[in-house]
């Protein structure tokens, strides 16, 4: 199965930047919700934010509201993530996931669940102070 690459992880200071990308074409045709996920080594896999691709609406985990702002350019059919004012908590693998279902709580469950959805195969972030 062709799955989307994530780039633009690594190890940055407390308070520092990163930018996280993930293709959005070539491996899912009329993808509706993408998002980046993540997973701190001994815990379970979380949302971090979606985007539908049609209407633009967003959902942020209410940890990274303010600090990561998640963006789709079409022209260059990419996805990202800017992570701002960085905390050790933000460390993890961080996944960029697509689906052809409407954004919602139930179907990030549902992708959560690996019911749904392509996965790429993760890009670490690592967040020293």
């Amino acid at each position: 199965q062709v799955q989307p690459v994530e780039s633009g992880g690594g190890s940055v200071q407390v308070g520092g930047s990163l930018r996280l990308s993930c293709p959005t074409s070539g491996y899912m045709y009329r993808i509706t919700c993408m998002g980046w996920f993540r997973q701190a080594p001994g815990k379970e896999r979380e949302a971090v934010a979606t985007v539908s691709t049609s209407s633009g609406t967003t959902y942020y985990r209410d940890s990274v509201k303010g600090r990561f702002t998640i963006s789709q350019d079409n022209g260059k059919n990419s996805l990202f993530l800017q992570m701002n004012s960085l905390k050790p908590e933000d460390t993890g693998m961080y996944y960029c996931a697509s689906t052809r279902d409407v954004c919602s709580d139930y179907v990030r469950e549902r992708m959560l669940a690996g019911d749904i959805g392509v996965w790429g195969p993760g890009t670490q972030v690592t967040v020293s102070s």
